[in-house]
């Protein structure tokens, strides 16, 4: 399965933020915290270059809170201060503020020693879409300023949005790359939600949930659908969850789509348990290897 998307916007959205950029203090990189490698653009680096930089590992509810501290250690141990959220809940919204003072202390310590009245913090949010950013700037404005939706790229404007007297916020259309030269990467990103579910085989990320699940996760596997191990011929699995959830047709056939439909949808609403798809470690071993 090759997945590739990038609309328009998405390419504006990548010249909007290099304009900006000038105008704000501070980045703030939303990330799935489930997918914390999968759901980072790689052309943030390049983009942002030498800009502060607090990442926010969204959505923590749904991870594994073992791997987000995991997580969490490897982005400081480059340099970058991270911090686990749930915006959807308003967990971590003060974090967020006092984390970025403290990153921006010198650079405001300088601004009163040459007599520059203090301001509100500028920040801008990046992230790709479906990552939360709107429910985030909704949290954090005490107030629905932001469209939310649970499609990706609902958002496809700049804002600027005030925060209390302590910060001002830039949001951004979400942004993805134009390819996804690791399709694992893909199907990641295509089993949390972030990419639209009408551009996808979505049998392929059935089929990957549930090798993840019976490798990584196998006692939830066995508790959710009865299945204490993955054989090598997935119909097998797609045959046991038919019949144990009533996915069928006339004459009693297995609905693979149904099956289909069930496994995604009981991934994403938490059915199976809080999961992290990735690790730091995993990750830099596949680095190394490319």
């Amino acid at each position: 399965m090759t997945i590739q998307w990038f609309p328009g916007h998405m390419a504006k959205a990548r010249r909007q933020v290099t304009e900006k950029l000038k105008l704000v203090d501070i980045i703030f990189e939303l990330v799935d915290a489930r997918i914390p490698y999968s759901s980072r653009n790689p052309m943030i680096d390049e983009i942002i270059q030498h800009k502060p930089r607090l990442v926010l590992l969204n959505k923590a509810d749904m991870a594994d809170k073992e791997a987000t501290k995991k997580w969490i250690r490897h982005f400081e141990n480059k340099g970058i201060r991270a911090l686990a959220i749930n915006s959807q809940a308003g967990l971590g919204m003060k974090e967020i503020v006092s984390a970025s003072q403290e990153i921006l202390q010198e650079k405001f310590d300088r601004m009163r020693a040459k007599g520059v009245k203090p301001r509100a913090i500028r920040a801008m949010i990046v992230g790709i879409p479906n990552a939360g950013k709107s429910t985030l700037i909704n949290r954090l404005a005490k107030k629905n300023i932001a469209k939310t939706g649970n499609t990706p790229g609902v958002t496809k404007a700049q804002q600027w949005i005030k925060v209390g007297k302590e910060l001002e916020l830039l949001d951004t259309p979400g942004i993805l790359w134009p390819k996804f030269e690791d399709q694992e990467v893909g199907l990641k990103l295509a089993l949390t939600g972030a990419i639209k579910d009408t551009i996808l085989n979505l049998q392929d990320v059935a089929i990957y949930a549930l090798r993840f699940l019976g490798d990584r996760y196998p006692d939830r596997l066995n508790d959710r659908y009865q299945i204490e191990e993955i054989p090598e011929d997935i119909v097998e699995v797609f045959d046991k969850i038919g019949r144990l959830r009533g996915c069928l047709m006339g004459g009693g056939e297995i609905d693979y789509d149904k099956v289909t439909e069930l496994v995604i949808r009981e991934f994403r609403s938490e059915k199976m348990g809080p999961i992290t798809l990735e690790l730091p470690e995993e990750m830099a071993v596949r680095n190394e290897a490319e």
